[in-house]
C-alpha cells in the first residue's frame, strides 16, 4: 500500500508525517517574529521596548562605576601630589639622603628617616614572622579538625580580636606585655638564644621585640579569618580525591587543602602586612620611641608612623613640619615597595603550572 505524502508550501519537495502536520496545527502556522510585530514578541520584551531605548541607562551606569573606578587613582595621585609639595623644603634641603640618614635632631636641624623606616618594616616583618603559623593553625583547626561545638565560639573569639581598638592594644602591652618580657621572656631569650646577637643590652620591657608580638597579635585575627574563608572554597573533591589516593589527613590538608589555596594565603599575609605597617598608636605605646638603629630585639626603636603622631603637634619651623611631611611620603612610599615585593614572593610561587594532587 503506498504511503501517504504531503508537503508543505514552503517545502514542496519535502515529505510530512502526520505527526509534524499535527504539531504544525497545534503551534500555528505563524512564525513571523519581525521586529515590528509586537504580538509575537515575549512579554518581557514588550515590556522593554514600552519603556523605549535602554541604552541612555546602561551608557549612564557604565560611566558612574567607570568614574568611581578611576578615583582611586584620582585619590591616590591627590595623596602623594600633598605629600610632595609639603615635604617640597625638606626634599630640596637633604635630598635622597634623607632617606638615608640616621640623625634626628630638630633642635640642630637635622633630619634622617632611616632608623623609623628601619623600625617600621623590621617590627612589621617580625611581627607577620608571629603571626603567620599562629593564624595558619587557627584556620587549619577550624576547617578541617575543630569539633562542631567548638567551631562557633573560637570563630567568633577570634574575629573579635579585630574589633579591639588599637589603643586597648597598646594599654596591655604596657601593663603586662611589657613586665612580662622584662622580668620573664627577656631573660629567658637572653640565657638559651643571647648567643644570636639579637638579644643584647639592657632589657627595658619596651622594645622592637614587644612592638612586634603586639603586631603579631593584631594581625593574628585578619590572617586567621581570611585563610579560613579561603581554605573553605577548595572543593571538597581535592579533598576526597588526596583520600582516596591512601593519603593521611596531614598529608591530605598539605596537598589537597594548602596547596589549592596557597595564592589567597599568600594575599591574606599581604592584607596582615598592610595592617602591620600602617599601626600607630599600639606601637607607639610599647617601642620605646628612639630614633635608633640597633641588632638586638630589646633595644627601643621608633617608627614611620610614631614619629609623625609623636612629633606633628610639637613641630616648630616649615623645615621641621616639611620633614615630617617627608616621613609620611616614606612610609607611602616603604608600603607601595613592601607590597610590590609582597606581590613578587606570590608570582614567584604561583607561577608553575596549577596545584596537582600527588
Amino acid at each position: 500500500m503506498p504511503s501517504r505524502r504531503m508537503t508543505t508550501e514552503n517545502e514542496p519537495g519535502r515529505p510530512v508525517h502526520g505527526a509534524e502536520l499535527r504539531l504544525g496545527e497545534k503551534s500555528g502556522a505563524t512564525t513571523d517574529t519581525a521586529p515590528g510585530n509586537s504580538a509575537q514578541l515575549s512579554p518581557i520584551r514588550a515590556y522593554l521596548n514600552q519603556r523605549g531605548n535602554s541604552g541612555f541607562a546602561d551608557n549612564s551606569f557604565a560611566g558612574v562605576v567607570l568614574v568611581c573606578a578611576l578615583s582611586i587613582f584620582a585619590i591616590v595621585g591627590l595623596i602623594f601630589t600633598v605629600l610632595v609639595l609639603r615635604s617640597h623644603l625638606s626634599l630640596v634641603q637633604f635630598g635622597w639622603k634623607f632617606f638615608v640618614g640616621q640623625n634626628w635632631d630638630p633642635v640642630f636641624g637635622q633630619f634622617g628617616a632611616l632608623p623609623f623606616i628601619y623600625g617600621t618594616v623590621v617590627s612589621s616583618f617580625l611581627g607577620l614572622l608571629i603571626a603567620v603559623p599562629l593564624a595558619l593553625g587557627v584556620a587549619i583547626f577550624l576547617t578541617e579538625l575543630c569539633p562542631r561545638p567548638l567551631r562557633g565560639p573560637i570563630s567568633f573569639l577570634t574575629e573579635l580580636l579585630a574589633a579591639i581598638p588599637s589603643v586597648v592594644y597598646g594599654l596591655w602591652g604596657v601593663f603586662v606585655l611589657v613586665p612580662l618580657m622584662r622580668d620573664v621572656l627577656g631573660p629567658f631569650l637572653l640565657k638559651f638564644f643571647g648567643w644570636t646577637g639579637f638579644f643584647d643590652g639592657p632589657n627595658f620591657g619596651v622594645g622592637m621585640l614587644t612592638a612586634s608580638i603586639i603586631l603579631a597579635i593584631m594581625v593574628l585575627p585578619i590572617i586567621s579569618s581570611l585563610t579560613r574563608d579561603i581554605m573553605k572554597s577548595v572543593p571538597n573533591s581535592q579533598r576526597e580525591g588526596v583520600l582516596a589516593l591512601g593519603a593521611t589527613r596531614w598529608e591530605m590538608i598539605r596537598i589537597g587543602v594548602l596547596r589549592n589555596s596557597r595564592i589567597g594565603i599568600a594575599g591574606a599575609v599581604m592584607l596582615g602586612l598592610g595592617r602591620a605597617l600602617g599601626e600607630t598608636m599600639a606601637v607607639t605605646m610599647v617601642i620605646g620611641n628612639h630614633p635608633a638603629i640597633s641588632k638586638s630585639l630589646f633595644a627601643p626603636g621608633y617608627t614611620l608612623a610614631s614619629v609623625i603622631a609623636n612629633e606633628f603637634a610639637e613641630a616648630t619651623g616649615n623645615l621641621y613640619y616639611s620633614a615630617l611631611f617627608e616621613i609620611g611620603l616614606a612610609l607611602f612610599l616603604v608600603t607601595i615597595v613592601v607590597n610590590a615585593i609582597a606581590r613578587l614572593m606570590v608570582w614567584a610561587v604561583t607561577r608553575g603550572a596549577p596545584a596537582r594532587v600527588g
